[in-house]
């Protein structure tokens, strides 16, 4: 048996499956930058192929009936997805104006954020153990961002993108505040919904005149709506059913891993060494504030409920028929795009 009380090929096959999800997020920067369009545009054509695979996943695998979706869990869904949509199209601005490295590394201080939502709204209470990683974290982050006298005296690119970076992860912890209310419903109905809702309410914000010129920015932009947000999504949450939160946590790093790799690869982007002595201090502070560790201190994890997510922009929330799991950040550990 596995540690989670499954049997061992179970919980295996759940690590593949989590660890071939995060390895597609990480490429996510990639597709959106090699689309051409722009972000909204970007997020616009995510939302339309995403919804055509979520659908028919979710028509083949039979979820449409006994959904559980009631008038209020469908308003919490769809308000939710308002924070999720928008949440991509900052981080791919972000993209555009630091580099998918930089973003995504300040991305992952979601969990940060949702800590101090959950105290701001859900009364939850930030122990000294939480506000500790916080610290961790924010110092983390300062190193990352790698601000010089440059980017302060110039136009401001560069702040602006990390400023972004931030909007997006903190959109990201109001959706997961709100999406894991959201009980007793399927986590793709809850995703199918948002990006079905990203439809028309991007639609102000896309260029629809230049997807006549996208060219082979179409193949990238089917990809990243068939791809990142269908494929990865199923393998995903079929991955939660499979393993304990501890491991999600851990795995859920793969995300920002791939994304610097794969930025280096294809196009030459690192980070400094200032900003890589920040990487381990997010990501230590992410695993404490998800597993329950103390700053310091050894022992076994404890799980903090709900005190961050593991990968995907929609949250994974605990559903009767879905085995609760950390919302995603994922989602997301830190959550994926």
């Amino acid at each position: 048996m596995g540690t989670s009380g499954m049997p061992a090929r179970t919980e295996t096959r759940g690590a593949v499956e989590l660890t071939a999800a995060m390895l597609l997020s990480g490429t996510i920067g990639v597709f959106v930058v090699e689309s051409g369009a722009s972000p909204f545009t970007v997020v616009f054509y995510r939302c339309v192929f995403g919804a055509l695979f979520l659908g028919l996943y979710c028509l083949l695998r039979g979820f449409f009936r006994n959904h559980g979706f009631t008038p209020r869990k469908l308003a919490l869904t769809a308000l939710g997805g308002v924070f999720i949509v928008f949440n991509w199209a900052f981080l791919f601005e972000a993209y555009g104006r630091t580099s998918i490295s930089v973003a995504t590394v300040v991305y992952h201080t979601q969990p940060f954020f949702v800590v101090l939502l959950g105290a701001l709204f859900l009364k939850d209470r930030v122990t000294k153990q939480k506000a500790a990683w916080l610290l961790v974290a924010f110092l983390g982050l300062v190193l990352v961002a790698g601000v010089s006298v440059s980017d302060l005296s110039g136009d401001g690119a560069y702040l602006v993108g990390l400023g972004y970076a931030l909007l997006a992860a903190l959109f990201y912890g109001l959706s997961t505040i709100i999406t894991k209310r959201v009980t007793g419903v399927r986590p793709h109905l809850i995703a199918l919904v948002q990006v079905l809702l990203g439809i028309p309410l991007l639609l102000p914000f896309t260029r629809l005149g230049q997807s006549a010129h996208l060219g082979t920015g179409w193949a990238w932009l089917a990809g990243l709506g068939l791809l990142h947000t269908g494929v990865m999504y199923a393998l995903m949450y079929s991955a939660y059913q499979k393993l304990p939160t501890p491991k999600i946590a851990v795995l859920a790093f793969v995300y920002p891993a791939a994304a610097l790799l794969s930025d280096w690869a294809v196009y030459g982007h690192h980070i400094g060494w200032s900003q890589a002595l920040g990487v381990p201090l997010i990501v230590a502070a992410s695993l404490g504030t998800t597993l329950g560790r103390q700053p310091g201190r050894r022992g076994d994890a404890r799980v903090a409920g709900g005190a961050a997510g593991t990968v995907t922009a929609v949250s994974a929330p605990s559903t009767s028929s879905v085995p609760s799991a950390p919302s995603a950040c994922a989602a997301g550990g830190t959550g994926s795009a």
